[in-house]
């Protein structure tokens, strides 16, 4: 392997900067050499070179899919690029546990759902579930959290209900669904109608699912974007780590009250 130019970055097949890569898309023809073309004069319009077909099959009627190999010259300057990192210290469930018990001094109350049409639970109930997944247990086993999970096609309305009723310190938005950026509709949707009920800043923010990425929770108004990998652990800590902050800055209905009790 050749030293790799941060400058520069290219993708990496055979040896490096080589600019390799596979690309796989869908075409609303039959199979056929001419799709086959097709396909091919397809990526090399978009830049590539050295395109070969790797594979094509049909996969309905007047519908063929395509896995292509291919090339380019064009990198990006890894060096000037930044992004968002969440951040935060691994911890285990039981140290997370410990540090809510001696910090917050009380479960952290969570709701969670999927709005709108999304009938996909299994980012949700892997964070919130008691089994979690992957050997990394979820929040509901944990001492330290108190959890409700509204499950699937919940309106938005009745999530900040629900929330406003646990008198809940975060909430959980998990979106699976993507096509047409539906996910990106139903988040601004959620943050619309918390400001309409002079709830912004009320409830700490997450949103999860696999198209969803921390910088764009950011752009969003929300506290924390989680993506594909990430661990009930990493949820679990971060809501830790929010609410000592929220704590510190006076942001909890704990910490105002005791300013309006004058103590």
């Amino acid at each position: 392997m050749g030293e790799i130019n941060f400058s520069d970055l290219k993708p990496y097949g055979d040896t490096t900067d080589d600019g390799a890569l596979q690309l796989s898309f869908t075409l609303p023809v039959e199979p056929s050499a001419k799709a086959r073309e097709a396909a091919t004069q397809l990526v090399r319009s978009w830049g590539f070179f050295d395109v070969k077909i790797a594979h094509m099959s049909k996969i309905g009627v007047n519908y063929s899919l395509f896995v292509v190999f291919a090339r380019t010259d064009k990198g990006i300057d890894y060096s000037k690029l930044e992004v968002p990192d969440l951040g935060g210290e691994k911890r285990s469930y039981k140290e997370i546990d410990r540090l809510i018990l001696a910090n917050v001094k009380r479960p952290i109350r969570v709701v969670g759902a999927c709005t709108g049409y999304d009938a996909h639970t299994v980012g949700l109930d892997a964070i919130l579930n008691m089994k979690g997944f992957d050997g990394d247990i979820g929040l509901e086993r944990y001492k330290g959290f108190r959890t409700v999970n509204m499950g699937s096609q919940v309106p938005a309305e009745e999530l900040i209900d629900r929330a406003v009723k646990e008198k809940a310190d975060a909430i959980l938005l998990s979106k699976v669904v993507s096509q047409k950026d539906i996910h990106i509709s139903d988040m601004r949707d959620l943050m619309a109608r918390l400001k309409k009920r002079g709830l912004e800043g009320k409830f700490i923010l997450i949103a999860g699912g696999p198209r969803v990425t921390h910088k764009m929770a950011l752009e969003l108004g929300y506290d924390a974007g989680f993506t594909i990998g990430a661990r009930p652990s990493d949820v679990a800590n971060f809501l830790y780590e929010k609410m000592v902050e929220r704590i510190d800055k006076g942001e909890t209905d704990e910490s105002q009250g005791k300013k309006k009790s004058g103590k």
